[in-house]
């Protein structure tokens, strides 16, 4: 998926066989989706239908599924979350990671017994039957070997989204231009990974009115670090909501 992915188990039988087969049908998962979504292998089924060669209509199952994910996302922030480039390509990545990373955890969570903690490129699904939490620390967008601030987690998920690690890859599908501001990064918590990184891309996409964003799923709470450094939180941010730290 061209990041790190990196699981952690906590747990009696953390070292077990079975926590091995979760962990390996994760990566195994994660590894099919990347041959069905990536935009840079030409024979996935995205480069495939960017060329041409295939519809939308002869596409295996499981595209028209996260087709139809990108249609929900768009609706869900209004526009600011778009697959369709300003170059006309359809490219579902920016929702098939936070998709295809929650979908894989259910395989850990068939573990019921054990604390985990999936971690692909920094966004996370957390899950906790022991009700012990995980510290999930906020990475300083200045300085990427930082931590910013961390909050404790027992279930759920958060999702960041900005320009440090990747540059100017997000775009403000009304302008078709680079999305800029104010604002160094945007970090969502929350019940479900891919609804939070969906509404990640799209608060750091609408600027100075990120925190709006999130009120169009309930349940997820927003941290935004300014080019300053200061860090400015929702008021549910620390606070436990359904799903997610309870």
């Amino acid at each position: 998926m061209g990041l790190p992915v990196s699981v952690l188990a906590r747990g009696s039988l953390a070292h077990s066989s079975r926590a091995d087969e979760a962990v390996q049908s994760v990566y195994a998962e994660l590894r099919e989706v990347d041959r069905v979504f990536s935009p840079y292998r030409p024979d996935s089924a995205v480069s495939r239908l960017g060329r041409g060669e295939l519809s939308l209509a002869q596409t295996d199952q499981v595209v028209r599924e996260v087709a139809d994910r990108c249609s929900w996302a768009r609706d869900l922030t209004g526009g600011l979350f778009d697959a369709t480039r300003p170059d006309g390509y359809w490219d579902p990545s920016g929702l098939v990671k936070g998709w295809a990373v929650e979908r894989a955890s259910n395989r850990l969570a068939e573990v019921a017994d054990l604390d985990w903690c999936l971690n692909a490129g920094g966004d996370v699904v957390v899950l906790c039957p022991s009700g012990q939490p995980f510290t999930v620390g906020i990475q300083d967008p200045r300085d990427q070997g930082r931590v910013a601030t961390a909050i404790s987690c027992r279930s759920g998920a958060v999702a960041a989204s900005g320009t440090a690690a990747r540059g100017a890859h997000l775009y403000d599908p009304g302008s078709g231009r680079p999305a800029s501001g104010s604002w160094l990064s945007i970090s969502v918590r929350g019940p479900s990974l891919e609804t939070a990184d969906v509404l990640a891309t799209a608060a750091f996409v609408a600027g100075d009115g990120w925190p709006e964003v999130l009120h169009a799923a309930p349940g997820y709470a927003g941290l935004g670090i300014a080019t300053d450094g200061t860090l400015h939180a929702t008021a549910d941010w620390t606070v436990p909501t359904d799903g997610a730290d309870r």
